[in-house]
């Protein structure tokens, strides 16, 4: 028993609802008259969407695999569909089914909705994936900002509802995928930072406080004598915000120990340092 709505429709005869719903809308996109300007595209689109109303009907599709294609004169639903014509298709589909309501009240097009999302690209700054902030957006359907949330990671994308594409009354969703700017300073996994900060010999060999300036604020961080270089400090909180433990990860603070030139030293204290200092 030929039964071409499912030809119509690119699946087996087996199709469950799930895989009828997915070829339905897949080609719905493909030859919908908004977007594909071939001819025969409007009258292919119509045949997709009555072949829909059917079989994605329980009771419709019943009767239809009973009977199959005998229904249509056993033609083919392609030259049934050509033979009637679009206004007389839906009538005689209608008195087919015994159904008042038919395929609807927006006729063949009444189930497509069409994609209208847009996607777009920012970069912003690796301070502002931390902190957070706004970020101006422009795009062929205008210009606005957009929120940063504190955190982003690069990759990660924000939705703006309603800024993609326009269809009637309809309006889709701009997806911007975030790209991070790499930090000259700043090192970032996933939750944690780390970054080097400058240490005089003087402090790394005899202790003391040094002033680093962080993205949040400013710290004094007290250095033990002897201290080496790449020595990390660990500082809690000062790191990435995790949103879902609304809690912030650490900031590693690593020593890079700054030599002086040997010309701004005082002659007697680089004679000490050759007789004195150890050689390994």
């Amino acid at each position: 028993m030929s039964k071409s709505l499912y030809e119509t429709l690119e699946i087996s005869e087996n199709a469950n609802a799930d895989e009828i719903k997915k070829a339905y809308r897949k080609l719905a996109r493909k030859y919908h008259p908004d977007m594909n300007k071939d001819a025969g595209a409007e009258d292919k689109f119509k045949e997709i969407n009555a072949a829909y109303e059917v079989l994605s009907d329980t009771n419709k599709k019943a009767q239809y695999d009973q009977v199959g294609d005998s229904m249509f004169g056993g033609q083919n639903f392609h030259d049934f569909a050509h033979n009637q014509g679009s206004n007389d298709l839906d009538e005689m589909l209608r008195q087919m089914f015994g159904q008042q309501g038919g395929f609807g009240q927006q006729g063949f097009g009444g189930g497509f909705e069409p994609d209208l999302d847009m996607q777009a690209s920012i970069t912003i700054a690796f301070d502002i994936s931390i902190l957070g902030g706004k970020h101006h957006v422009s795009t062929n359907n205008g210009s606005f900002d957009i929120k940063i949330p504190q955190g982003i990671k690069d990759g990660q994308k924000i939705r703006a509802k309603g800024k993609g594409k326009s269809h009637g009354s309809q309006s889709g969703d701009l997806i911007i995928k975030v790209i991070v700017a790499d930090s000259p300073v700043y090192e970032r996994s996933d939750f944690t930072l780390s970054r080097f900060f400058d240490l005089p010999l003087k402090t790394a060999l005899f202790g003391g406080k040094v002033t680093i300036k962080t993205l949040y604020k400013e710290i004094t961080l007290k250095v033990p004598e002897g201290t080496k270089q790449n020595q990390k400090f660990r500082v809690r909180e000062l790191g990435v915000l995790n949103r879902k433990e609304g809690i912030n990860g650490d900031l590693f603070l690593k020593a890079n120990i700054i030599i002086p030139k040997i010309e701004d030293l005082d002659d007697n204290l680089l004679k000490s340092m050759q007789e004195y200092l150890p050689e390994d």
